[in-house]
């Protein structure tokens, strides 16, 4: 059928003849002329204003064309790249949690699902995460992580008293989410007769211990597991160490809220009313050079590996919200935790930032950094999920969004806040009491107690990061030849990982070493476990 006929032209010639006439035609076609000649074009070369109108329609009916005929159909193919690209997205985080709760599970051998029993001792003082990690490395290479933990006095004997308990330092190891067992009253330094009977009492496969070799009087602790071919090592947490803490909590001075440094490091005072000092000066009697910053590299690798198997809360999960600081984890943030799930059955502990920490706690605080404090809360099996820089008021958005329906505290605070949240009249954990007075700021748990469901429980202990200074400081001396002396060997110890070479072959990120020069050959679950997590090892014979 044709169509033109149907056209009415003469209306057409009419709008034709208006356009070409009108005032912004004119104006266009001068504009057009001008830049034409100016740039050498002749006079009579210049187009009038129908050749204009009709080289413009045609570039309008071209660009309809193309859009109607090709473009939806672009659109069309775009759309349907967009949702393959988020289905596949979703693919693979998928498969990313899979592989990281790997991390959480059993790992079993391949064709027997054998259980590999794994061994691991120390006094684990101050307990941190470079300890949780290595028991995140032990367990790897098994199925169980049966953990021996030192005793008091055969510590005391070898290398003088712990700054924690026997009790504290059990109920950490206890509360960390890699460990399956717990072995109490093991000596700092294990026979062959004491070894051979933890293989045979516990049934275990392997042995684990740090890169590091153990030597007291000439012999290494583990030889005779070594000869049994059940000894292996995994490399340490670099920038972390029971040293590089002390040595944060030697750096101190004396004036906790002051705004000015201080410089008379034997002044009397309470230690825990200190300022920071970030960088140790001449006059400072500790090793040169070594100063309160982390050397520790916080990646989202080592992150995700702490949260492998965190999930969130179902949609009938009772969320249980717990924030603080979690400086110095120990184990009276433990008890708390393991208090505040029975007030639900997902528990979320908010990490309030180094800034929050430091205002309220004054200069010296907090002596680890927020990502330092959250793997060591991570670590904690009683944690199901951490809220990073929590704000430090509870608010109404962050309950309903949370899905918060449980706020749970303990009543010991740190001594040297601005105000104390908790007052003696309110530690009877009666929430209708009248609440304490806050002189300084906002109450951060106002709406949760106007809502009902804060829950100030008692805590086990008097524990908090200062009363740990006060340890430290009460044998200053002894700490500060400890540490000068272990600082050399740590020093000594990333000059030979780093400062030399074919000394780091078993430090390779992301691959498994096995040493080969020893013929050592792992099987089933350990070599799966090891495979899975890119875990450097190797075997004695």
């Amino acid at each position: 059928m044709n169509i033109l006929k149907y056209i009415p032209w003469g209306v057409v010639d009419q709008c034709v003849d208006q356009v070409l006439t009108c005032r912004l035609t004119t104006l266009c076609v001068q504009g057009i002329s001008r830049g034409l000649t100016a740039i050498g074009v002749p006079e009579n070369h210049t187009p009038d204003a129908e050749q204009i109108l009709l080289s413009f329609t045609a570039i309008v009916v071209t660009l309809f064309s193309y859009w109607y005929w090709l473009g939806r159909k672009h659109l069309r193919n775009r759309k349907e790249l967009e949702v393959k690209l988020n289905k596949a997205q979703q693919i693979v985080r998928d498969l990313e949690e899979k592989l990281l709760s790997l991390e959480s599970s059993d790992l079993h051998t391949i064709n027997e699902g054998k259980e590999i029993r794994i061994w691991m001792d120390g006094a684990f003082d101050m307990m941190h995460y470079g300890h949780m990690n290595a028991f995140r490395k032990g367990r790897a290479l098994g199925t169980k992580l049966i953990v021996g933990v030192n005793s008091d006095e055969t510590i005391t004997q070898c290398k003088g008293s712990p700054v924690m308990n026997d009790e504290e330092r059990l109920q950490c190891v206890k509360g960390c989410k890699f460990v399956d067992e717990v072995v109490s009253g093991v000596p700092y330094i294990m026979n062959d007769e004491y070894l051979q009977w933890v293989i045979k009492e516990y049934n275990i496969d392997y042995v684990v211990h740090g890169d590091d070799p153990c030597i007291v009087d000439g012999k290494d602790v583990y030889e005779s597991a070594q000869k049994m071919g059940k000894y292996l090592t995994i490399p340490r947490t670099e920038g972390i160490s029971t040293t590089d803490i002390v040595g944060r909590m030697l750096l101190m001075t004396r004036s906790h809220h002051s705004s000015s440094f201080s410089e008379n490091l034997d002044d009397e005072e309470d230690v825990t009313k200190q300022l920071a000092i970030r960088n140790a000066d001449a006059e400072s009697d500790l090793t040169p050079g070594f100063d309160r910053k982390s050397d520790f590299l916080t990646t989202s690798h080592i992150i995700r590996l702490f949260g492998a198997g965190v999930k969130a809360p179902g949609s009938n999960a009772r969320v249980v919200y717990v924030a603080g600081s979690w400086d110095m984890f120990h184990s009276g943030h433990v008890a708390l935790l393991e208090k505040a799930r029975k007030y639900g059955d997902y528990v979320i502990a908010g990490v309030h930032s180094d800034a929050v920490v430091n205002s309220h706690r004054g200069l010296n605080y907090p002596l680890m950094n927020m990502h330092e404090r959250s793997l060591s809360v991570l670590g904690c099996k009683y944690v199901d999920d951490v809220l990073l820089d929590a704000p430090y008021v509870i608010t109404k958005m962050m309950v309903a969004s949370l899905r918060i329906v449980a706020v749970v505290r303990g009543t010991v605070q740190p001594e040297g806040e601005r105000w104390d949240p908790v007052d003696a009249e309110y530690r009877t954990s009666d929430t209708n009491l009248t609440p304490p007075v806050y002189p300084f700021e906002r109450d951060p748990y106002a709406l949760p107690r106007d809502m009902g469901i804060l829950h100030v429980v008692p805590s086990s202990n008097d524990l908090t990061a200062p009363v740990i200074v006060d340890r430290i400081h009460a044998q200053r001396e002894r700490y500060m030849e400890k540490f000068s002396r272990k600082k050399v060997q740590e020093d000594q110890y990333y000059d030979n990982l780093y400062g030399e070479t074919g000394k780091s072959s078993e430090a390779v990120s992301g691959g498994t070493v096995l040493d080969k020069q020893r013929g050592g050959k792992l099987s089933g679950a350990a070599a799966t476990a090891a495979a899975a997590v890119g875990m450097s090892y190797k075997k004695s014979q």
